[in-house]
């Protein structure tokens, strides 16, 4: 048989960790290629960046599931089925794919983070997902340049939440050395040894640190750090903040998190006179680490190449 979908692993996958045991990717792989019945051949089928090409559907399928709430991770390498996982066994179904996945909330948010349709949209509007990678069979209306687009996202959507996950897990003043150098790749606080100078941490008054933004220390910007995992910070939280900044003579703030911040907190800053306070929530937080190339490395670079047409013209 040709090596099955990522979406047609999920089942067996789920059934497999059924009996509440902790799983390795490895244990797992090693335990679905016999259950396919896969050839050597195909066992070793490599993706062009060195991963096995069911090494890499086995880690989406687990992935995706993961998402919907139907896998935890308990601790980094290792997962196992959940109460949610377990009712969608007992129902017996004889597929997981991807119009139950999407009946899930947690899913459906993860589709608009990464700015998918669902299929209860239009049909014109096809929903292409990470399993355009595979080069899925079904019928698409998207060029292949949008293909690649809308996977590029996806993937970054998927990074993005392992970044998070990880920065929840960190030391708080491991934390805020991140939020340091972030500061410093997006152009604050001139060169890594200058900023760490010139950044002072303090517990005082509602602010974790202040950073100057230009050499002779006319340009003050007071730091917020927040590594909390669900809270949602509100209005009363910004405020406090706020008349931190008035102790401190600053008009210049930056409030980060790993959570999210409420609607009214979002208000707030808008309406606030003379002092420029910047929100970055959890999901821009991992966005700007991935924009700068912080705490990320390059995987595989795929090269887009036309047709050169000056080579071709007469002189």
């Amino acid at each position: 048989m040709a090596i099955p979908k990522h979406d047609e692993v999920r089942l067996p996958l789920l059934k497999l960790i059924s009996d509440g045991g902790v799983y390795t990717q490895k244990t797992c792989v090693e335990h679905l290629q016999e259950y396919f019945g896969l050839t050597e051949e195909e066992k070793n089928a490599m993706l062009s960046g060195g991963r096995s090409v069911f090494y890499d559907r086995v880690h989406w399928a687990k992935f995706h599931m993961k998402i919907a709430g139907l896998i935890d991770f308990p601790k980094r390498g290792e997962f196992q089925i959940t109460s949610l996982g377990k009712e969608v066994l007992e129902r017996n179904p004889s597929k997981i794919d991807k119009a139950m996945l999407e009946a899930f909330p947690a899913f459906q948010a993860f589709l608009e983070k990464s700015k998918k349709k669902t299929t209860s949209q239009s049909r014109s509007q096809v929903n292409i997902s990470v399993a355009v990678i595979e080069q899925s069979e079904e019928e698409s209306t998207s060029t292949p340049y949008e293909m690649i687009e809308h996977s590029f996202e996806e993937l970054n959507v998927v990074l993005a939440d392992e970044l998070l996950e990880k920065l929840k897990e960190m030391d708080f003043f491991k934390f805020e050395d991140v939020v340091l150098d972030l500061l410093v790749k997006l152009g604050y606080g001139g060169s890594k040894e200058m900023a760490k100078q010139n950044t002072k941490r303090t517990g005082d008054g509602g602010i974790d640190g202040i950073i100057n933004a230009d050499r002779l220390g006319l340009n003050k910007i007071f730091v917020q750090a927040k590594r909390w995992s669900e809270t949602i910070i509100g209005r009363p939280e910004i405020q406090k903040f706020a008349g931190a900044l008035d102790g401190f003579g600053g008009n210049h703030g930056i409030f980060i998190t790993t959570s999210s911040f409420s609607r009214e907190a979002y208000e707030y800053v808008k309406l606030l006179p003379n002092k420029n306070i910047v929100l970055i929530d959890g999901q821009q937080l991992a966005q700007y680490m991935i924009e700068v190339g912080l705490g990320v490395s390059v995987e595989k670079v795929y090269e887009v190449k036309k047709l050169d047409l000056d080579y071709f013209m007469e002189e």
